[in-house]
């Protein structure tokens, strides 16, 4: 991001101008466009040019490929892919070659930390093995991978110092085969994940419920990583920390960045891996320890997911084209890519923050130096409190004592700080002083 004055408040010009520059038009175009393949079932036609997976994952390696012509090939577009075997489960009726479109921007500085934003480029109708019948999944989910390569169109006239992937994943509906393989290959390559922001369904605001919302959006985080030890589970009955993982605090940051530039928007975090009993791409690298969110509307309408697409007793079924309200998917695009924007533009995170002041007045923190760090910032809230509320700026030192603030009636963490005021994701302590 361009550099300017320090200032302890996240704010820049260029966020507001991100903004004002993802594209209405150019996502209606792109759904339409990937909507217009007939099926992008995971066991589709690959062979085709016009319909099926196959036509829909060229179709998006070369509008990455574009982006990158435009930009003086500033990104790395790539195909990742992994053999299903069938039978793998009882959707994957016979072998596939599932395949994620990868586009990655390198940072200047931290080029092998990546923030990840991705969208689904699979669909299906009713039975999940019908991979011959129409199944436009024009919000479920032509929307998210239209956003992830428009956040691609915009975030590229820019520089950061951490990396941006922006990948369509596939085999999503068969059973989260795609995420899967980029996690893997991932830990492959020794991949540093700031956090995967999964869209998946952003584009509908009449729920089935009626309720009619253009503002409201959710933040489904899981609360713990499930590769946790059993040390640091026991550490938590005793400190807290229940609601504090790195899942959950990439959400309050993405709360925190919509409330500071797009307040007219109303995010809402869901404390829970995904809806109730259902699943999305951030699982797969949640299940290995990265943090992972998923993003989408607030308001579903289920007669439009998983649809043969058809009308009975007056009422239409499937999710074509038309149930797509793009002003609300324009808003999400750019909720996306200004959280992008902020975490590629901060110092790394600290690794390990100390925290102290048991039976005192005072609550003492101490944390790892950081580097490219201008100074940290401290942030409590009440234990039952779903955001951080208070903070406090200390400067570029790595310990400070909160007088007068009693460790038993707050929950701390520590955040990094850049010479413009982006901050990283804010850290719960992990470590106990004596």
């Amino acid at each position: 991001m361009a550099q300017s004055m320090f200032v302890i408040a996240q704010s820049n010009s260029d966020i507001y101008d991100i903004i004002d520059t993802v594209s209405e038009e150019r996502l209606r175009q792109d759904v339409k466009t990937l909507a217009n393949f007939g099926t992008r079932h995971t066991l589709s036609d690959t062979l085709s040019n016009t319909r099926g997976i196959g036509a829909a994952r060229r179709w998006i390696k070369t509008q990455f490929e574009d982006i990158s012509k435009a930009c003086d090939d500033c990104l790395d577009v790539f195909y990742q892919k992994d053999l299903v075997k069938k039978g793998t489960n009882q959707r994957i009726v016979k072998d596939v070659m599932v395949v994620n479109v990868v586009a990655i921007q390198r940072g200047t500085k931290y080029p092998n930390r990546f923030i990840i934003m991705s969208g689904d480029i699979d669909s299906r109708v009713s039975d999940p093995n019908d991979f011959t019948s129409d199944s436009p999944g024009a919000n479920d989910n032509a929307t998210g991978m239209a956003g992830a390569i428009e956040a691609a169109r915009v975030l590229s006239k820019y520089q950061f110092e951490n990396s941006i992937i922006y990948v369509g994943l596939s085999g999503e509906e068969q059973g989260l085969f795609g995420g899967q393989g980029l996690a893997k290959y991932a830990i492959d390559n020794d991949w540093d994940i700031i956090g995967v922001l999964n869209n998946d369904m952003i584009g509908n605001i009449t729920g089935v419920d009626g309720v009619i919302d253009n503002r409201t959006f959710r933040i489904f985080s899981e609360p713990v990583p499930p590769t946790e030890t059993e040390q640091q589970r026991k550490a938590r009955r005793f400190y807290g920390g229940e609601v504090d993982g790195i899942s959950r605090q990439l959400a309050r940051y993405v709360h925190k960045t919509v409330k500071s530039y797009m307040p007219e928007m109303n995010p809402m975090m869901v404390y829970r891996l995904d809806r109730f009993g259902r699943g999305g791409h951030h699982r797969p690298f949640n299940d290995v320890g990265f943090p992972g969110i998923r993003i989408m509307e607030a308001h579903e309408n289920y007669t439009q997911q998983h649809q043969d697409i058809r009308t009975e007793n007056g009422m239409d079924y499937g999710d074509t084209f038309e149930h797509v309200n793009f002003a609300y998917t324009k808003k999400l695009i750019a909720v996306n890519a200004i959280t992008m924007a902020s975490l590629a533009s901060a110092p790394p995170a600290p690794t390990t923050v100390e925290i102290g002041g048991i039976v005192e007045p005072s609550a003492k923190l101490k944390w790892n130096t950081v580097e490219g760090a201008k100074g940290y910032k401290i942030y409590w809230r009440d234990t039952t409190s779903p955001t951080w509320d208070n903070s406090r700026y200390v400067g570029n030192v790595t310990e400070f004592t909160l007088k007068g603030i009693v460790i038993d009636n707050f929950y701390f963490g520590v955040a990094s700080v850049g010479d413009d005021g982006f901050e990283s994701v804010v850290v719960f302590p992990n470590k106990i002083m004596r």
